[in-house]
């Protein structure tokens, strides 16, 4: 079975930190580019981070760039997500996508999905 799962959601405190984790299965992730994607009620997916499936190159949006870092292990077919100084406006629905590409913007651009991981900054 071709999917990918997301984990390591939660509810935080303003400025805490969360790491997510998305694990594939039934396909080679490592062929893939992965991005994050993430969906606030009311608002539109948006992505937020982006990791290529060759050198590693990384993209992070401006809206959480200094705080998130995306990174991958290719020998546990895994992405990460590490979430720091977290605040409200980051509470949303992440999901993790693959794609053959690099930093492909628009989400149907990706071939697989996870089922997303609900992140809530609160306190």
């Amino acid at each position: 079975q071709v999917q990918l799962v997301e984990s390591g959601g939660g509810l935080v405190q303003p400025g805490g930190s969360l790491k997510l984790s998305c694990a594939a299965s039934g396909f080679p992730l490592n062929y893939y580019a992965v991005a994050w994607f993430r969906q606030a009620p009311g608002k539109e997916r948006e992505g937020v981070s982006y990791i290529s499936n060759d050198d590693g190159s990384t993209y992070i949006a401006d809206s959480v760039k200094g705080r998130f870092t995306i990174s991958r292990d290719n020998a546990k077919s895994a992405v990460y997500l590490q979430m720091n100084s977290l605040k409200p406006e980051d509470t949303a629905v992440y999901y993790c996508a693959a794609a053959g590409d690099f930093l492909l913007l628009h989400d149907y651009e990706y071939d697989y999905w996870g089922q997303g991981t609900q992140v809530t900054v609160s306190s």
